[in-house]
């Protein structure tokens, strides 16, 4: 709270005169805006902090995919701060943007894990939805395919994401484990990877609950410097070199990606992406007063195309779908209004690079303390869910917890739209069944049936 006080005494106390004649106010519209420049920088520092954690958590799920873990620690610096100038400067918005929680464990536990796929036609996938995702944003086809999908299926793919998620931390730290008899069962936490990472998830929720500046940050390199006390955790450095980016950079196969059994993947990896961009963005763009008085929201077509075109850059570098972060919210509570604010983000992302030695020695507990913390965050979606209608309650329901049971987001979302189609067609409830949920209807069920 005293970070929006003094940044909204700031605000106030801006005279438009003094930074009418400089670059930055020409570029960003600084005044109109109601900013400056100090404010703009703090802010954009303030979403770094808090999205920060990506630097660490990406690079570790990418390694378990077989990506050179050096290469995607640059690729995960590279395609975010990309997507933070693209956004910044042709948006103008003060939005951060790196590759997505939830999708890049599909990427790495889904498509190359369980499917078998290789993870350069894995990045193939990526880069195929970027696309799409990109001419959906350059013409009409966005909003009547953002139109077409029910909200209830929207809010629980969202949620279901998280809980796949949550369910990837848990394995991860041991607290979940395999069980013959009932799949799966309770890890012991009396062992210490275990332990540390309930100790980073409790501590993250009680930091957020205070609105510790940097949250998640500050509980994983805390939790790391337990297990370097501890002897499990072997110090490497903190500065050098940016290792190389040879080995992800332009590797993706995009034609082994054109594979039938790759539809319900990029469609996966499309769907979330993009409802998650939008509704993050039109979440963002009411808190950074970027909506009109007759509601419309300025440069919101912008902001998609650049979040779209952001995907499409980061898979040639290698990185899972780049997209807008929900974080970028505490960057705007301390005063960031324009775009600005994203390329400070931007290039404190490229500053990142130099810091490898630190991201290879964050160990997958305190990595997956975050996870499970941010899946919590993800899953509260289902509160939106019009609950009172089965034919709409149920599919949400399918769609959410499918993704984690089957290990797969594809296999949740195609299952839900299946059930939700099914229900309304058979309930008397046809007209909520648009055009593009039959097409999708047909195309997951013959999924279903000869894959």
């Amino acid at each position: 709270m005293q970070t929006q006080t003094s940044a909204t005494t700031a605000d106030d106390a801006i005279a438009p005169a003094s930074i009418s004649d400089s670059w930055l106010e020409r570029r960003f519209r600084l005044s109109a805006h109601r900013t400056n420049v100090r404010t703009e920088l703090f802010a954009g520092l303030t979403t770094f902090i808090t999205m920060a954690y990506i630097i660490f958590v990406n690079p570790a799920i990418m390694a378990i995919a077989g990506v050179d873990q050096g290469a995607a620690f640059v690729a995960t610096c590279i395609g975010a701060a990309l997507g933070c100038l693209l956004m910044g400067l042709y948006a103008n918005w003060p939005v951060g943007l790196a590759p997505g929680m939830g999708l890049n464990a599909f990427f790495t536990y889904t498509v190359v894990g369980e499917m078998g796929y290789s993870w350069q036609i894995a990045l193939g996938a990526v880069f195929i939805s970027g696309v799409v995702f990109m001419v959906l944003s350059f013409t009409r086809l966005r909003q009547w395919l953002l139109d077409s999908i029910p909200k209830s299926l929207r809010f629980a793919m969202g949620a279901g994401v998280g809980l796949f998620l949550g369910l990837i931390g848990l394995k991860i730290a041991g607290i979940v484990v395999p069980s013959n008899a009932t799949l799966v069962t309770m890890g012991s936490m009396l062992k210490l990877p275990a332990a540390l990472a309930g100790l980073c998830f409790l501590m993250i929720g009680v930091l957020s609950h205070f609105r510790v500046f940097g949250a998640i940050l500050i509980s994983i390199l805390t939790v790391t410097l337990i297990g370097m006390a501890a002897g499990i955790v072997e110090y490497k450095g903190l500065v050098s070199m940016p290792p190389s980016i040879a080995p992800t950079l332009m590797a993706m196969d995009v034609a082994g990606a054109f594979d039938v059994g790759m539809i319900s993947v990029i469609l996966a990896f499309l769907f979330v992406n993009m409802f998650d961009t939008a509704g993050t963005l039109m979440g963002l763009a009411h808190r950074a007063k970027l909506e009109g008085p007759d509601g419309t929201i300025e440069n919101m077509n912008q902001a998609l195309k650049a979040d779209s075109t952001a995907s499409v850059i980061g898979a040639m570098v290698g990185c899972p779908p780049v997209t807008s972060y929900v974080e970028s919210s505490a960057g705007v509570e301390a005063g960031g209004r324009t775009g600005l604010t994203a390329v400070t983000v931007g290039v404190l992302f490229l500053a990142a690079m130099f810091f490898a030695p630190l991201a290879g020695m964050i160990p997958g507990y305190a990595t997956a303390g975050a996870l499970i913390y941010v899946a919590m965050l993800m899953s509260t979606g289902l509160a939106h869910i019009d609950w009172e209608d089965y034919t709409n309650t149920i599919p949400a329901i399918v769609t959410a917890v499918m993704m984690p049971l089957t290990f797969s987001i594809a296999n949740g979302i195609a299952l839900g739209f299946v059930t939700y189609v099914v229900l309304k067609f058979f309930t008397g409830k046809r007209a909520d069944i648009s055009p593009a949920l039959y097409t999708l209807f047909v195309l997951f069920v013959a999924k279903f049936v000869y894959l």
